[in-house]
C-alpha cells in the first residue's frame, strides 16, 4: 500500500463526507437544542499517523486564553497541594482560560495530568480540579522549580490506554469499585510506563530523564523523541490551517481510529492544534512496533465511530460547580462531553475503547 502524505492528499482534494451530530442535551430529552452539522475531510497521512479535520459552524465570541499561554504571561496558577489527585487553579488575568483534561502541568511535588476541560473566568476564586500523577517516586522540588506550583503546561497526554483511565466509566475501564481513584492512578501509572517502554523501543534509545526516569513530561522533552516528531508536525500541521470553518480533528495510527477532539470554534482549535499534533506524533511513534504498512481508515468509517460513540449510553456527572461531564458509551468508543455552569459545552472528546 502506497500510504499518502500530506501533499499528495491536498493535490488529489482528499474526499469529504457530512454528518449530523447527535447533541447529548437533545438526545436526553430535555429540548435545549438540536443537531448540528459536521462534515469530516481526510485522510492527511505521515508515516503510521492519518489526520481527519472535523468542519462545523464555529461559534462566535472571544477566544479564550490556553493553559499554557495563560502560564507564560504569568495571569494563571496551578498550586500544588497535599493531595496528589487535586490541584488548585486560579485565573488572575483580564480574560477566560481554557483547561483541557489531558493537559500536562510540570513541576510542583510531581508532574499531574488534569482530568477537566473547563473555561476558566477572569479574576477567579481558587478552583479545586482533578488530577492525576504522571511521574512516581517525587514528592519534593526538582532542580531550580518551585514545589507549590506549576510552571508550564506545553504537552497534552500522549497515551489512548491512560486516558480511558483517567475518563472511562468503573465498569468500562477494569477499574474497581473499592478505591476508584487510586485504580485509576494505578492505571495511569501502567499507562505512561508503557508509553516510555514503547518509545525505548521505537526510538532505540531510552527517553528516561536522569533526574526523574518516571516523569512522562520529561520523556516528552528527550531530544530523540523531539527530533522524530518535527517530521510528522512539518508534514501535518498546515492541514489544520487550510480551512476557517475546522473545529476539530480525528486521528488514528497503525489503520485504527485513536480518539478526536472538537471546540466550539476555529479559534480555540488553532491554538490547541499544535500541542495535538505533537501528542498524537508521540503516540504514532510510540506504536512504530504496529502495523505501520496499513491503511487509514475510510471516512465512513471515521463518521461511524463518532456517531456510535454520541449515541450510546448516557450518563451526567457535575465535577465542579463551573463543569457537568456528559458521558455516552458507544460499543466501540466513549463521548465526552464537558460542559460550563451556563451550560454551553467547551469541550468534545472521543475515545476508541
Amino acid at each position: 500500500m502506497q500510504r499518502r502524505s500530506f501533499l499528495s492528499c491536498a493535490a488529489a482534494a482528499c474526499a469529504v463526507l457530512a454528518f449530523s451530530h447527535v447533541d447529548p442535551a437533545a438526545a436526553a430529552g430535555d429540548g435545549t437544542k438540536g443537531e448540528g452539522a459536521y462534515r469530516l475531510s481526510g485522510p492527511f497521512a505521515h508515516e503510521n499517523l492519518a489526520i481527519y479535520l472535523v468542519h462545523g459552524a464555529a461559534g462566535g465570541g472571544p477566544v479564550p486564553l490556553t493553559l499554557q499561554e495563560a502560564l507564560e504571561a504569568g495571569s494563571f496558577k496551578v498550586y500544588e497541594t497535599s493531595d496528589v489527585n487535586e490541584l488548585t487553579v486560579q485565573n488572575l488575568g483580564e480574560r477566560p482560560v481554557f483547561v483541557q483534561s489531558g493537559d500536562i502541568v510540570k513541576g510542583g511535588r510531581q508532574d499531574r495530568v488534569l482530568t477537566v476541560s473547563l473555561i476558566l473566568p477572569p479574576k477567579s476564586n481558587l478552583v479545586s480540579i482533578g488530577a492525576f500523577c504522571v511521574e512516581q517516586g517525587r514528592w519534593a522540588a526538582r532542580g531550580k522549580e518551585r514545589s507549590d506550583s506549576f510552571s508550564s503546561a506545553a504537552e497534552a497526554l500522549p497515551s489512548r490506554a491512560a486516558k480511558l483511565a483517567i475518563k472511562a466509566p468503573k465498569s468500562s475501564a477494569g477499574i474497581s469499585r473499592a478505591g476508584d481513584v487510586s485504580s485509576r492512578q494505578q492505571k495511569v501509572w501502567e499507562g505512561v510506563s508503557e508509553m516510555q517502554g514503547k518509545l525505548e523501543k521505537s526510538l532505540g534509545a531510552s527517553v528516561a530523564a536522569p533526574e526523574s526516569p518516571s516523569s512522562l513530561q520529561l520523556a516528552l522533552e528527550h531530544e530523540k523523541l523531539q527530533q522524530s516528531r518535527v517530521a510528522y508536525y512539518d508534514a501535518l500541521h498546515g492541514v489544520g490551517l487550510r480551512e476557517p470553518d475546522v473545529v476539530g480533528y480525528v486521528f488514528a495510527i497503525n489503520g485504527k481510529v485513536n480518539s478526536a477532539d472538537v471546540y466550539p470554534s476555529n479559534g480555540l482549535f488553532l491554538k490547541m492544534w499544535p500541542k495535538l499534533l505533537k501528542a498524537s506524533a508521540a503516540e504514532a511513534i510510540s506504536e512504530g512496533e504496529g502495523d505501520r504498512k496499513a491503511a487509514p481508515p475510510s471516512l465512513p468509517l471515521v463518521t461511524g465511530f463518532l456517531q456510535t460513540a454520541e449515541r450510546g449510553r448516557a450518563r451526567r456527572d457535575k465535577l465542579t460547580r463551573h463543569v457537568e461531564l456528559e458521558t455516552r458509551e458507544g460499543a466501540e468508543a466513549f463521548f465526552f462531553e464537558s460542559r460550563s455552569a451556563g451550560g454551553d459545552w467547551v469541550h468534545r472528546n472521543y475515545l476508541a475503547k
